[in-house]
């Protein structure tokens, strides 16, 4: 009874033992079989179970590794990082564990830990490229960040759920209805799909209040007639067609918890009803998929993803052509090597210019799906000078399925960034407008004051003009529209400013924003000159002795006189008179007559020109008026310094006469935008 009663608790004790060990092994062979079928959220809980019970060290780190690399499958990087950080320290010797560790931090947007981590798998795989391409990419996102590009994202605070909330796309003309993807409660059916763990994915549907333009709460688009949401499958990615009667959405059918493979669908609507969907004309093999689809170019073109033969690896950008005549849709057009990788490029949208956007993880990104543009190659089937649209449009995590309102800058995509609402959540984008200010202050080019009351006017390329005067400060400014959000200076636009007051010569100037990236304030200071005395200008050279305007290939006196040219235009009522003068050197006589010729060369030389010779009078001074007398210029110690002074006396200027000249009808004056060329010409 003894040797009976000790046996019994051994035989139970190796009963259990048995049984546990068959449990495990069990738990973890069904891991196995979740994670070899891609069933990755069902298989994290398996392992996680399968790991407190297993002995072996070996084949801990081996769960460790598949618990972090099931968590970035279902792209939950905060729990990837942790466990196949715990996979690296614990020693597992597979160098994948160090890379998706690398790629995991990327996917965070943790650059430079990034950085650091593939260099560290670089050392275990010094053979695999995709290291050094990756700590390139690092270092290119980093900088789009730290230089991010003009759009603004913002989530929707109406759109979006905990559960999963992407691809939209319009569905009524005015661009006010849109219809999406979701995976929220209340999706047809109460399945839940093993790969994401959310409810099967269902079309939900929104339109604007017409009064706050803001979206309203979301709907299914047949709800309580599950044509196309029918609770069996995952549906969505869907697009309307121009006249937003035919809808084209991807069905991804499940039978028995496995995967049958996705394909594209058409039903259309009738009223608020949908006809029973049927499969769109594209040929797949049973192991090949289909979705994302997009209409464009007139409805003639359909775009869409796949992994069928013929790609250039993981699933491409295809397309199919409409041929009116025979009513059919072409052979699938793979988009080539210019848009697709080797790695997945899907989510595709095509604008009116012929323009295609599209998400891909195979072009240089920054860390997951980014968006991408390609051109159009003409009215051709190509499209090339594919571009990353870099930060804030895309991030460290999953951007994709951008579409736009129209031919604006404006529209939706759908990114899975932190601090939206669930796992993929609907963010708005647009570039705002620019902010420019454009101001200045006037003042008195002799005396240096400010003045007040000169008025200001603005006329821009676009057809604007606006006048203002300056405050007691001599201080303008062109900023809002009063009562309005209109602002005076616009975007690519060039604009000519005119300044005028009584008892100052005429100015202008030009300012544009053209190419200008970013709001600013131009500052446009002006210092005016007041004619209440004579006034020099540019230099004007005679030969010794001579009267003719000096032209040579050191000097142009026509071009200094093109300054005065360009004051009597831009003042068309004033009378000058034309002040010539000499040195002190040679008699008097001759020099009053010398100067007399030299300042009727200048008023020739302006007729010449166009200017009404009753708006000049000649007048030579000789040497009654120089600027440095005689005394002083004998007391200079040098024969240069004398001379120089000398070349001083030898000046011309003008004074105002009069400011109320009045030109005939039979006066012929050029503007101002003729001068230069008029100039330029008399010149040569």
């Amino acid at each position: 009874m003894k040797l009976n009663a000790l046996r019994f608790p051994l035989v139970l004790i190796l009963i259990m033992l048995g049984t546990t060990l068959l449990a495990q092994k069990n738990v973890t062979k069904e891991a196995d079989a979740m994670f070899k079928s891609s069933r990755y959220f069902e298989a994290v809980n398996l392992y996680k179970d399968s790991y407190s019970k297993v002995k072996s060290a070996k084949e801990k780190k081996l769960i460790l590794y598949k618990i972090g690399f099931s968590y970035y499958n279902i792209q939950d990087y905060d729990n990837a990082k942790g466990w196949l950080s715990k996979a690296v320290k614990a020693g597992y010797q597979d160098p994948n564990a160090q890379f998706y560790y690398a790629r995991t931090i990327r996917r965070l947007g943790l650059y430079d830990e990034a950085i650091v981590e593939f260099k560290k798998y670089q050392a275990l795989v010094p053979d695999d490229a995709r290291a050094e391409r990756y700590i390139s990419e690092c270092e290119m996102a980093q900088d789009w960040i730290d230089n991010p590009t003009r759009y603004m994202v913002e989530k929707d605070p109406v759109l979006n759920t905990k559960a999963a909330d992407f691809a939209p796309a319009w569905a009524n003309k005015k661009h006010t209805a849109i219809i999406f993807t979701s995976t929220r409660e209340g999706s047809a059916g109460d399945n839940v799909d093993p790969i994401t763990g959310q409810s099967y994915s269902s079309i939900w549907g929104s339109s604007q209040d017409k009064k706050s333009k803001k979206w309203m709460q979301p709907t299914m688009v047949d709800e309580g007639q599950e044509a196309i949401n029918n609770g069996t499958a995952n549906e969505g990615s869907a697009v309307m067609d121009s006249k937003y009667k035919t809808v084209y959405f991807t069905r991804c059918s499940t039978k028995k918890k496995s995967r049958l493979g996705c394909a594209i669908y058409t039903t259309k609507k009738l009223g608020t009803a949908y006809t029973e969907p049927e499969l769109f004309p594209i040929e797949l093999n049973d192991t090949s998929v289909a979705g994302h689809p997009s209409l464009g170019l007139n409805d003639k073109y359909l775009f869409f993803a796949s992994d069928m033969p013929g790609g250039k690896g993981g699933k491409d950008i295809w397309m199919v052509k409409y041929d009116k005549k025979a009513k059919s849709w072409s052979s699938p057009i793979n988009l080539g090597e210019d848009v697709n990788t080797s790695g997945d490029e899907m989510y595709p949208f095509i604008r009116k210019d012929g323009r295609l956007y599209f998400a891909s993880d195979g072009h240089p990104g920054m860390g997951s799906l980014d968006i991408f543009s390609a051109d159009r190659v003409g009215t051709s089937d190509k499209w090339n000078n594919v571009e990353n649209m870099k930060s804030p449009i895309n991030s460290s995590y999953n951007d994709f399925s951008i579409m736009f309102d129209g031919v604006a800058e404006r529209g939706y995509l759908t990114t899975d960034r932190p601090g939206g609402r669930g796992s993929d959540d609907i963010y708005s984008f647009r570039i705002p407008p620019l902010k420019f200010i454009l101001a200045g202050t006037i003042s008195d080019v002799d005396l240096g004051s400010s003045i007040p009351g000169v008025s200001i006017k603005l006329i821009g390329t676009d057809g604007s003009s606006i006048e203002v005067l300056s405050d007691e400060l001599g201080y303008f400014e062109f900023d809002q529209v009063t009562g309005s959000t209109e602002r005076y200076i616009k975007d690519e636009t060039s604009y000519t400013l005119e300044f005028s007051k009584k008892g100052y010569l005429n100015g202008s100037g030009q300012e544009t924003t053209l190419g200008r990236t970013e709001s600013t304030k131009i500052v446009h200071d002006v210092k005016m000159q007041s004619f209440s005395k004579p006034i020099r200008f540019p230099e004007v050279r005679y030969d010794l002795g001579k009267w003719e305007l000096q032209v040579n290939d050191e000097v142009n006196s026509q071009d200094s006189l093109d300054f005065l040219y360009t004051t009597l235009i831009e003042n068309p009522t004033l009378v000058i008179e034309l002040m010539a003068h000499t040195d002190t050197q040679g008699k008097s006589g001759k020099n009053m007559i010398l100067s007399q010729k030299r300042a009727q060369s200048c008023v020739d030389y302006l007729v010449s020109k166009g200017i009404p010779v009753d708006r000049m009078e000649a007048k030579g001074y000789g040497e009654t008026t120089p600027i440095i007398v005689d005394a002083t210029i004998n007391s200079l110690p040098t024969k240069e310094e004398k001379d120089a002074a000398h070349q001083k006396n030898r000046r011309t200027e003008f004074r105002v006469l009069r400011d109320d000249y009045v030109a005939t009808a039979a006066e012929a004056v050029p503007t101002t935008e003729e001068a230069p060329a008029e100039g330029a010409e008399s010149g040569n």
